[in-house]
């Protein structure tokens, strides 16, 4: 392990947000422009923080591109091991970039109208990145915990009575999760005697078989945590009403929060399931594939019912989750490339679509929206008035612009990256690995599912556009902030980047899943990193 400072660059994304939240605790709201300031160079230092870990991890800097931090300088297993490869930079980098859009746009409204939104954002970042680099799964525990707490006061922020009865909703679910997130870690270590990722995939072959039977169940416990996170059916009821619920801030990130069960059902299944573990290899994979389609299903079926734009954004992101949880189920490493790109743009995507809904609001009034339906339901013809020279003014075309592409990438239609993320998927599971291998049942089913799930988003979409755009009537062009603008533009540009870098983006993820399938790599890094020297008494060193 290097001795140098470029090291610590992997416990930095923790460090930053904590020093940083803990800060602006005591500044009195009234300089709200310091705290601003605060969080600004948080997150700028955050971005640069993750830039410089994907250089190091892709540049041949550590072995095998993976990096290990070890806290305290304790030897793994018995310390808290910090991990950093291609995968944890590049959710690192997605983090900064999502956070630096809601700060910019939070910074006129939603950040003035609570005493500690800065701090709680900043605390909700420090969880997130934790969950991202941590090796251990208690020490994961700890990240999920702060991650939660900080997002529990988050999206009560700026609190009206249906944003109090999600919140509840929300905090009573996540705390039987984090229960059985402790239970499930408990079994675990009094089975194989560890909590180190790696340590727990190089033990977990010779473990007898009564230890195994109780790892089975622990693992099964803790998987219920992780798929609650994740939304899968029938344990994401809880998702729909948060997202219509909370601000769109905390509705942006909290599409990244959804992501991070299933990152960690990712780097767990693909480490210590993989085929080394011997009568462990491959467990828990089916139900993972096929609770990952039948997630699909649910999402798709919500979105086709959902009248509200919050509930909709809702049900699209469990489609997108219930898509992840299915490629890692299927085994394919072609498929997991092809994932992950599909996590990165549907993330982006979903997160400018709950962010521009507050500004599509403000041009749609209750009794606007509650004629659209009726004429719709009732098939009332109305015929416009003769058009009459005026041009579209920019605000709406800026937002019916945006939502446009909105709903070609959710939906997965071209020109943008969720077509390319849909090819993506497609080409995978035509082209098994093994030379002239025949497409299983399930790769049929999964690719059926994630066509029509698209094709459900784009009715949805055009229904919702419809009425919002243009069964509405005549409507007053919104007043529009360039800091709400901004973001919802800089999130849809950095899909359109996407898909003009589509190769070699696809090219950093497919070095990414060979990684991630190779669990040697990780377990040879981690449990043979050294502890540095430090001095002794006499001066030398020991």
């Amino acid at each position: 392990m290097s001795s140098g400072w470029i090291q610590h660059l992997i416990v930095t994304p923790m460090l930053i947000p904590l020093v940083c939240g803990a800060l602006q605790v005591p500044i009195n709201h009234s300089r709200h422009r310091l705290k601003l300031l605060i969080s600004a160079v948080s997150v700028l230092a955050l971005l640069a923080n993750a830039i410089a870990l994907m250089k190091l991890t892709d540049g041949g800097h550590w072995q095998d591109g993976i990096g290990v931090y070890l806290a305290a300088n304790w030897a793994a297993p018995f310390g808290i091991a910090l991990l950093a490869d291609r995968l944890s930079a590049l959710m690192l980098l997605l983090t900064a970039l999502l956070a630096a859009c809601t700060l910019l746009y939070s910074m006129l409204r939603w950040s003035r109208i609570g005493v500690h939104y800065n701090s709680f954002f900043q605390f909700l970042l420090m969880g997130i990145n934790g969950a991202f680099l941590t090796h251990d799964l208690f020490n994961l525990f700890v990240c999920f915990e702060v991650m939660l707490a900080a997002s529990y006061g988050l999206l009560l922020h700026g609190y009206n009575a249906a944003r109090l009865q999600a919140g509840m909703q929300y905090i009573a679910v996540n705390l039987i999760a984090s229960l059985l997130f402790l239970i499930g870690v408990a079994l675990i270590y009094a089975s194989t005697g560890t909590l180190n990722m790696s340590d727990l995939a190089a033990r977990i072959a010779g473990t007898s078989a009564a230890d195994m039977a109780l790892l089975k169940v622990g693992v099964g416990v803790l998987v219920i945590a992780f798929l609650i996170k994740s939304a899968m059916w029938p344990l994401g009821f809880w998702l729909p009403t948060t997202y219509a619920a909370a601000s769109p801030p905390v509705a942006a990130m909290l599409v990244l929060m959804t992501k991070v069960g299933g990152y960690i059902i990712l780097r767990i299944w693909l480490l210590v399931f993989s085929g080394d573990a011997g009568a462990a290899a491959g467990y828990g994979m089916d139900l993972l594939l096929w609770g990952g389609m039948a997630t699909i299903v649910f999402g798709a079926a919500g979105m086709l019912a959902s009248e509200t734009a919050g509930r909709l954004a809702g049900y699209g992101a469990i489609v997108s989750s219930g898509t992840l949880l299915a490629v890692t189920g299927y085994g394919q490493p072609s498929l997991v490339t092809a994932g992950l790109y599909y996590l990165l743009g549907s993330t982006l995507a979903m997160a400018a679509f709950v962010l521009l809904i507050e500004l599509i609001e403000r041009i749609r009034s209750p009794g606007a929206a509650l004629l659209a339906v009726t004429m719709e339901a009732y098939a009332i013809e109305d015929a416009p008035d003769p058009p009459v020279g005026v041009g579209i003014p920019a605000a709406l075309a800026f937002l019916g612009l945006s939502f446009a592409a909105c709903a070609l990438i959710i939906a997965g239609l071209p020109p943008l990256s969720g077509f390319v993320a849909k090819f993506s998927l497609f080409h995978a599971l035509l082209n098994p690995p093994a030379p002239g291998g025949a497409i299983v049942p399930a790769g049929w089913t999964l690719m059926t599912l994630i066509f029509l799930s698209g094709l459900a988003a784009i009715i949805a979409l055009m229904r919702f556009g419809v009425r919002t755009f243009w069964a509405a009537g005549r409507v007053t062009p919104p007043r529009l902030q360039l800091t709400e603008a901004a973001p919802v533009s800089l999130l849809l540009m950095l899909c359109v980047a996407m898909t003009v870098e589509a190769g070699p983006l696809l090219d950093y993820l497919g070095r990414t899943s060979d990684g991630l399938h190779r669990p040697e790599h990780y377990i040879q890094r981690v449990l043979s990193a050294p502890v540095l020297p430090g001095p002794v008494g006499d001066g030398g060193i020991r």
